[in-house]
């Protein structure tokens, strides 16, 4: 398990704003961007062609609107953005500009997941940035057959901390009630919020700042949206069972006893190696057994997991771990079976390691890892 300090100094909030091409991202945003809740934004704007045009329909009080035209953000992520972020920060350490949160948002064909990586794993933006709001806009008419046609979309909604309903007033009944089982199928956690938005609400759904390890367990604790209540929904009545889309598993689970360290560890490389870059997001808060101050803060996207953080107490009153899995390419049930056996053969592992290192006394030498 990576190393990790005490919760760090604050750092800027950044929110990323996903949705496929025509759900109306930028309308929204511009809306939102009205709000006195949203004063001080940096708005960065990606969009895939050569004329970009987003960016002259986003209005805000000031010019702190950047666009990145060099093709898909998620292409490009670790190049324009990383460059972009470090050079805007240095600006406003100089006086040139000022903001106190970023907003990207990506081309409708970007799949959020390495624009989240690079938040987690930039050793610059580490020390600048932190991860905020994950949010995915979503077209109430069109939304079920592009979720059908195009695994990006799917990845879209799985990977969402909120999904925003958009066009509902132009859609049927049956479709939003269609659309909002897959939906609850492909990401059961989510809040589904429709239009129209109401712009205090809207605001404060793109200001959400996500878990902010300097602020300690309140925001650990909604940063697991719905864990305990959520669970992977039943085929829906209308039967898109059968739909086409990629296989999507949901998974969360809640663990009373302490895990042990090495147990911890095993179980986090064995979920990395097994699901890859299918691993679309992990979360978790882990109470560790040789841990007595505070439980760990852990957050993956793909194959990559970040420094596990820790808090100096505990967001829910029974001290019990919970973890969030969400994976493409596996459904639920495979998922699940996945990772019981992983956790088996880690906790495994670990009890036979402890045992022989007690058993050997305190002389003995540490076996290499």
């Amino acid at each position: 398990m990576a190393g990790g300090g005490r919760p760090p100094a604050p750092r800027t909030p950044v929110t990323v704003v996903a949705g496929f091409l025509g759900s109306g991202k930028t309308t929204h945003i511009n809306a939102a961007l009205r709000h006195p809740a949203l004063e001080g934004s940096l708005v960065v704007v990606n969009e895939f062609g050569e004329v970009g045009l987003d960016h002259a329909l986003i209005e805000t009080s000031s010019d702190a609107v950047i666009l990145l035209e060099n093709g898909c953000l998620c292409c490009t992520v670790f190049g324009d953005l990383i460059g972009t972020l470090n050079a805007v920060y240095h600006r406003r350490a100089a006086g040139e500009i000022a903001f106190e949160r970023v907003l990207i948002e990506t081309s409708g064909m970007a799949d959020p997941a390495p624009v989240v990586q690079a938040f987690l794993s930039d050793p610059t933006l580490e020390g600048l940035y932190r991860l905020g709001a994950l949010v995915t806009v979503v077209d109430a008419v069109n939304g079920e057959a592009t979720l059908v046609d195009h695994d990006v979309a799917v990845r879209q909604v799985a990977i969402a901390d909120t999904i925003l309903l958009t066009k509902t007033d132009l859609a049927s009944a049956d479709q939003r009630a269609s659309l909002g089982a897959v939906l609850a199928r492909l990401n059961p956690r989510a809040p589904v919020v429709a239009a129209p938005f109401a712009p205090v609400d809207l605001a404060r759904i793109l200001a959400w700042q996500g878990y902010d390890p300097a602020q300690g367990a309140v925001q650990a604790a909604r940063w697991l949206t719905a864990l305990d209540t959520a669970g992977a929904p039943a085929d829906d009545a209308h039967g898109h069972h059968h739909h086409r889309h990629m296989s999507i598993g949901s998974l969360s689970f809640v663990r009373e006893a302490p895990m042990p360290r090495r147990a911890l560890e095993l179980l986090l490389d064995g979920i990395e190696r097994n699901l890859g870059p299918g691993l679309l997001r992990l979360k978790a808060i882990v109470t560790v057994e040789e841990e007595a101050a505070g439980p760990a803060v852990i957050h993956g996207v793909q194959h990559l997991l970040h420094n596990v953080q820790w808090l100096d107490r505990w967001p829910f009153p029974d001290r019990h771990s919970r973890f969030v899995i969400i994976a493409a390419g596996i459904d639920t049930g495979a998922l699940g079976e996945m990772v019981a056996l992983l956790e088996r053969m880690a906790d495994r592992s670990a009890r036979l390691t402890g045992a022989a290192l007690s058993a050997a006394g305190p002389s003995a030498p540490v076996p290499a890892a």
